[in-house]
């Protein structure tokens, strides 16, 4: 690279993250470098990915994997796939324009059931209520819900082709993560390199072909792989070692939010086997510094929040230069990504649950990490919740206006970790002065700020749905969190939401330190509560993980645990294992919440004594069975 060159830089979203939206990382990173005046693209090789599998060729190649398997190692869904093989090879891709919005007119076969082949995910639908019509989807959908129940069936399809990718091609693929378990909190990159060293499968095989498909449209000089979640770890090493062998001079940069919070102490070279950099944190400044570097313009020594191999060893370096202040990272840009190929999935009937799958957002930060920053659950101590940065309203609507025109999309999901109350009322107030036409969700803290009042004023602005943290619906454990709300104020916020027509899901949590068998029963009936009330249309429940970052993590004595932190040898490092001398069995209680919650969602048994959920026998609930009610009356 000459000292006065600008490289061509390709971004890339390994697989796999999501089927019906582009990850939006690539979208800030390229949006800044154009901005910055280097030519840059992007490519997301999930969708591709999916698409190839799913191509007639890629069917073809599924076949003959399948049938290649002895008859007794053959699942169900492999059985099924080669006994209707014909079918398939002649629904998919009609199936798969009618979910990117090509084909809506095929809606009314697929509904007839008898136009897709239906394998082991359609068991499902056996869970449904029959409400007298001989249709278990009346209650979901109605008369008119034809393209809705068209969409939930045909998502079924892809699963049942998920699941013969999984058995047929790969045991580490899924639709939304690619080799989980190789990434998430693994000390040692002993496993990860041992699957990268294996043969490649049929994924593996799909993967590099359109790799290299799309390196070849324009040789990029750097790459840069940008890493959300664990289960985009495998894929984006393969790519990488792709590259080194079919093209050693392209530099190659690993970045994103699973970096950020398991590679904080890297110290594995081999892993500059693979990428030549590896950067902390937000992108931007990390990346100009690089390239003043790779430019002959800056020294090594001069590097941001930066890893690199030195004579076998792995160095970190930071000039302490300041970040690019949010204000001027500039507006994202999906150009070249593939739009109209997403697909619009309808998994859940929920209908606030289905927003994550359904829909080609524009997803869009209102600012920059957390205003709260003080749950003792969460990486508070890393740089995307502890550097909060805001703009003025303008400004975003600006951004917005922007996005809208080069996608041709109004929908906008805010990936905030907790969108600022003000910041919205300031947005919402510019939209109406503008008179734009927008729909927007996000995450919010359920604080005092959303009154009925301001909850009007957003849902005015088009806002239809929030999320927000409940987490163990106990105030003595909320106050241990540090989430500075009460099951009262949140029974009466979300109330507001509802109440101005906008969606509400609640995140959930259980297994939090010295969190007690009646502490988790009376969490539940404070949910039922909600859901009975109309306070909230969907939740979620996870087990609580302690993490490094956190302040649980950091001072596990002032919550009454002890940590038990696996080998550590130099790759990732962020989940730890502890003990709580409770002693509660809080597998076997998650199990009856998560079933508890998947019928409330439905509307299902919201008046039945929630104790009936629990495999084992458990205490009465101390909640009285109107204490949502009162909070709402005051």
């Amino acid at each position: 690279m000459q000292p006065t060159e600008r490289p061509h830089i390709l971004s890339l979203i390994p697989p796999m993250t999501q089927l019906n939206v582009p990850y939006p990382a690539t979208a800030y990173l390229t949006g800044f470098l154009r901005d910055r005046g280097y030519p840059a693209r992007q490519a997301d090789l999930a969708i591709l990915l999916v698409l190839d599998l799913l191509s007639p060729s890629g069917l073809g190649t599924l076949r003959e994997a399948a049938e290649a398997l002895p008859r007794k190692r053959r699942s169900a869904s492999l059985k099924g796939f080669l006994n209707e093989f014909p079918r398939y090879l002649q629904v998919t891709g009609p199936t798969l324009a009618f979910l990117q919005g090509r084909d809506p007119s095929l809606a009314q076969r697929i509904v007839s059931r008898s136009f897709l082949p239906e394998g082991p995910r359609f068991s499902a639908l056996d869970h449904y209520l029959d409400d007298g019509s001989g249709d278990p989807l009346a209650w979901a959908f109605g008369a008119l819900g034809l393209h809705d129940r068209a969409r939930h069936f045909a998502t079924l399809f892809l699963n049942d082709l998920a699941d013969v990718i999984r058995d047929a091609g790969d045991p580490r693929f899924e639709f939304i993560r690619y080799g989980e378990s190789l990434a998430q909190s693994q000390g040692s990159f002993a496993p990860l390199a041992a699957a990268l060293a294996a043969a490649p499968s049929l994924v593996d095989a799909s993967l590099e072909r359109r790799l290299l498909s799309v390196l070849a449209e324009d040789m990029p000089q750097l790459v840069l792989f940008s890493v959300p979640f664990p289960g985009s770890v495998y894929a984006a090493f393969r790519m990488a070692r792709s590259i080194k062998e079919k093209h050693p001079d392209i530099v190659t940069v690993l970045g994103g939010g699973w970096v950020n919070t398991e590679l904080r102490e890297l110290a594995e070279p081999q892993v500059f086997d693979f990428f030549d950099y590896v950067t902390l944190d937000d992108g931007e400044k990390p990346l100009l510094a690089l390239l003043e570097h790779l430019a002959g313009s800056r020294p090594q020594e001069q590097l941001v929040r930066t890893y690199v191999r030195t004579a076998g060893r792995v160095r970190y370096i930071h000039c302490g230069e300041p970040d690019i202040p949010f204000a001027d990272t500039g507006t994202p840009t999906w150009d070249g990504l593939p739009l109209d190929r997403y697909l619009s999935l309808l998994d859940l009937l929920n209908p606030m649950h289905r927003l994550w799958s359904d829909g080609g957002w524009n997803k869009l930060t209102v600012a920059h990490g957390c205003y709260w920053k003080k749950c003792s659950f969460c990486d508070i101590s890393l740089d995307y919740i502890s550097r909060f940065e805001a703009i003025n309203a303008s400004q975003l609507v600006d951004r917005m206006e922007r996005i809208s025109a080069e996608t041709g999309r109004s929908g906008f999901h805010f990936v905030d970790e907790a969108a600022p109350p003000k910041a919205l009322r300031a947005m919402a107030a510019e939209l109406k002065a503008r008179q734009r036409v927008v729909s927007w969700w996000g995450n919010v803290r359920f604080e005092k700020a959303f009154t009925p009042e301001v909850c009007q004023e957003l849902a005015a602005s088009g806002c239809i749905a929030v999320s927000g943290g409940l987490e163990v619906a106990s105030d003595r454990l909320l106050a241990l969190m540090k989430k500075g709300v009460s099951v009262d104020q949140v029974a009466r916020v979300t109330r507001a939401f509802s109440d101005a027509g906008i969606l509400v899901h609640a995140y959930l949590m259980y297994g939090f330190p010295s969190q007690t068998v009646q502490d988790t029963v009376d969490a539940l009936e404070y949910v039922r509560q909600l859901f009975a009330a109309g306070c909230i249309q969907s939740g979620f429940f996870h087990r609580f993980a302690c993490t490094v970052h956190s302040p649980v993590g950091k001072n596990p004595a002032e919550y009454g645990v002890t940590l038990h932190p696996a080998p550590f040898a130099g790759f990732a490092k962020n989940d730890v294992a502890f003990s709580d001398p409770g002693g509660v069995d809080h597998d076997s209680l998650g199990r009856a919440l998560n079933k508890a919650l998947y019928n409330y969602m439905h509307g299902v048994c919201l008046d039945d004594d929630v104790r009936g959920w629990f495999e084992q026998r458990v205490p009465r609930p101390r909640v009285k069975r109107d204490f949502i009610a009162r909070a709402l009356a005051l």
